[in-house]
């Protein structure tokens, strides 16, 4: 899992999920998108998840080990709750690819706020807090604009990766275009970042 030099053309996979309602629950869609650095789509992965379910983690698994990308060097995530409350284990996702994982923040989540939510909406609340405690700590980059978590990998990399995958705009290129790529599929047409 260690990696020795960071290099411009690290390959890297960014997931996002598409928009979603609550009632009813339902459906969203993940997408993965593989780049080299910040310049180069290299290829889009895709599977559907649940709102509010346990199965992010396990699509996120299932597509990178099942995919032709053997040389990934890195997973991004934007947040680890996708699809509501679809939570990711971290470690988890890290162990079972192999890969280190590099959470990237906007907003610094207000994580007492979401252990309340958790308390008064699920049954299962005690493991979906878990999760979030097994992300680990949150690291400022940018004061009040970008924050990050590093799994299997040290923040100081975890940092020098963002900076590589960075084009126009503080989100990796890859989350970036995973958002826009998830939007269009569930709206008809991409959102802004």
């Amino acid at each position: 899992m260690m990696i020795r030099k960071v290099k411009n053309q690290i390959r890297v996979v960014g997931f996002d999920d598409g928009t979603f309602r609550f009632k009813g629950r339902g459906k969203t869609i993940l997408i993965g998108v593989v780049m080299k650095g910040s310049q180069e789509v290299v290829g889009v992965l895709s599977r559907w998840i649940a709102v509010d379910g346990w199965d992010a983690t396990e699509n996120m698994i299932d597509s990178i080990i099942t995919s032709r990308f053997e040389d990934l060097r890195v997973i991004m995530l934007k947040g680890i709750t996708y699809a509501g409350f679809n939570i990711v284990d971290v470690q988890r996702l890290s162990e079972e690819t192999g890969l280190p994982v590099i959470v990237v923040i906007r907003k610094k989540p207000d994580l007492n706020a979401m252990r309340e939510a958790l308390k008064k909406h699920f049954p299962d609340w005690r493991e979906r807090i878990e999760l979030l405690d097994k992300a680990g700590e949150i690291f400022e980059m940018i004061p009040g604009k970008l924050y990050y978590q590093s799994i299997n990998i040290p923040p100081k990399q975890a940092v020098e990766i963002i900076n590589i995958t960075q084009k126009s705009s503080l989100i990796p290129e890859p989350l970036r275009l995973a958002h826009m790529i998830a939007s269009a599929v569930m709206t008809g047409e991409s959102k802004r970042e």
